[in-house]
């Protein structure tokens, strides 16, 4: 299943604090399911990345931002208003141009960075290249992997996509979480400022 997400962000983004939203979306509200994945150890499943290799983030050293969004948008393709109407589904591909647009930021508190959806490697890929992004992309298209975590999960159009959620990983073993994430193209800065209040000194 495709479909365009309207808004799409340019390269690089000329206000990359300003929101890439439309007005008026529902906000999404914390509904406790994810409530059991802080202390988890992350399950041991190879997972195809964009860069043409498997990743297994069980197997992450040091600190590892995962965010997981439900599906990117492409602008060929019309977005079914009915996607709007569903909290915390919209903005995948401005929060990925966000975390782009972050990633240096990020890389300097050492933390490397993973996008993970069920959309297929494929179509990822043409994400990646025409967002310009500098990280790479994580394919769960069986959801394997997040079903082992028992991550959230909302249907559309007789198809599963999990709900955006973000996972900060210590080695193996899930740190942080945040969950609802909202608005998405804003949510890089509030990792960074998470790890930056969590980042050792002295």
């Amino acid at each position: 299943m495709g479909f365009s997400v309207a808004v799409e962000c340019s390269y690089p983004m000329a206000e990359p604090k300003t929101s890439s939203l439309p007005p008026g979306l529902p906000v999404p509200v914390d509904d406790g399911a994810c409530n059991h994945l802080r202390g988890m150890r992350i399950p041991s499943v190879a997972l195809r990345s964009t860069a043409g290799r498997s990743v297994d983030l069980a197997a992450a050293h040091g600190t590892t931002v995962v965010y997981v969004y439900p599906h990117t948008g492409r602008p060929d393709e019309p977005t079914p208003k009915e996607w709007d109407l569903i909290p915390g589904a919209r903005g995948c591909t401005p929060e990925s141009c966000a975390f782009r647009d972050h990633h240096a930021e990020l890389r300097a508190l050492g933390a490397q960075v993973y996008g993970v959806s069920a959309d297929t490697q494929e179509w990822q890929r043409e994400a990646v290249g025409r967002l310009h992004l500098p990280f790479e992309l994580l394919s769960d298209a069986d959801r394997s992997w997040s079903k082992s975590l028992r991550l959230p999960t909302f249907e559309f159009e007789g198809h599963v996509f999990l709900k955006r959620l973000t996972l900060i990983l210590a080695n193996d073993r899930v740190k942080n979480v945040f969950y609802p994430v909202f608005p998405p193209d804003l949510h890089p800065e509030e990792v960074i400022r998470n790890l930056q209040t969590e980042r050792p000194t002295g």
